[in-house]
C-alpha cells in the first residue's frame, strides 16, 4: 500500500484541522515515513513497554491514538529527556510513528461513534454545541447505578465512579471518551439523563453533585477502543495489511481499605 495514499484516505476521514481546533498535535511524530506500508503496529500509546514488541513486529508504520510527542519537540524533550531517548531510539530502528488524537474523536466512526455503539445506544447523533459528543437512547432505561455496570462491562473495565445526582432512570447517554468531564453543562443542557467521559477533578464533580445531574467518571482507557476500530478501518481500505494491534496498558488497581 502506497503510504501517501493510506494517509490521504485517514486524513479524509479524519481530517488534521479538526485536531487544531483543539490546539492538538497529530501527524507524524518521529522518524520519516516509508514509500509503502504493508505492517502496522496499532496502540493507544507508544511507549517503553511497547518497544520490544515493535522491534520484534517491524512495523512499517505505528500508529496509536494518543500523541507521541504531545507539543513542541524542544519542550516535550527538555521536560522529559527519556521520550527523547526513546523517540532517537526509533529513529535509528526506522519506525515512524503517526498519532490521530482529537481528529480521531470527532471523525465519523472514530472514537465517540465507536464508543456510543459499543454502549449500543440507538438514534446516535453528534450533540449540537460539541463535535466530539456524541448522544443517544439506551435500548432499554435501567437504574443508574445498574447502567454503571452496564457501561463497565461494554467498555471492559472493571470499574468506574458513578456521581448520581439526577434522575434515578437513565434512557438517554452523551459521551466523551477521555478526559472530557468539564463539557456535561452540555449534556445536561441538551437533556440528556447522563454523561460519561473521565478524568473528572474533584471542583468538577462538585459541580456536577450541585447542579443535581448523573455522571459517570470513566477510566481514560476506555479509549483503547481506538486499536480495535482503527484496525477494522484500516482493513476495510486495504485487507491485505498486516496489522498488529496491541491493548498492553493495565488498569490501576483499586484498593479497598
Amino acid at each position: 500500500m502506497n503510504t501517501m495514499k493510506l494517509l490521504r484516505y485517514l486524513s479524509k476521514r479524519f481530517p488534521k484541522r479538526y485536531a487544531r481546533m483543539n490546539h492538538d498535535y497529530v501527524g507524524l511524530m518521529t522518524g520519516k515515513l516509508p514509500n509503502e506500508v504493508h505492517k502496522i503496529f496499532l496502540c493507544l500509546d507508544c511507549d517503553w513497554e511497547t518497544l520490544p514488541l515493535i522491534k520484534e513486529f517491524k512495523p512499517d508504520l505505528v500508529l496509536t491514538h494518543h500523541p507521541f510527542i504531545y507539543g513542541t519537540r524542544a519542550k516535550v524533550f527538555k521536560r522529559d529527556p527519556s521520550k527523547k531517548e526513546l523517540s532517537d531510539l526509533l529513529d535509528s530502528l526506522g519506525y515512524p510513528v503517526y498519532s490521530m488524537h482529537t481528529n480521531f474523536d470527532i471523525g465519523v466512526d472514530g472514537m465517540n461513534d465507536a464508543l456510543a455503539e459499543a454502549l449500543g445506544l440507538q438514534d446516535v447523533k453528534v450533540v449540537e454545541g460539541d463535535m466530539m459528543m456524541r448522544g443517544g437512547k439506551l435500548p432499554r432505561a435501567m437504574k443508574a447505578s445498574d447502567f454503571a455496570k452496564y457501561a463497565n462491562n461494554a467498555l471492559n473495565v472493571d470499574y468506574s465512579l458513578l456521581i448520581n445526582s439526577g434522575k434515578e432512570e437513565i434512557e438517554t447517554v452523551a459521551i466523551v471518551g477521555g478526559a472530557g468531564s468539564g463539557r456535561y453543562t452540555l449534556a445536561k443542557e441538551r437533556g440528556y439523563d447522563i454523561f460519561i467521559s473521565g478524568d473528572a477533578p474533584h471542583h468538577i464533580r462538585r459541580e456536577i453533585v450541585n447542579a443535581k445531574y448523573n455522571y459517570l467518571d470513566m477510566p481514560h482507557e476506555i479509549e483503547k477502543i481506538f486499536i480495535r476500530q482503527m484496525n477494522k478501518l484500516l482493513l476495510e481500505f486495504d485487507p491485505t495489511l498486516e496489522i498488529k494491534m496491541v491493548d498492553h496498558e493495565k488498569l490501576p488497581r483499586v484498593i479497598f481499605r
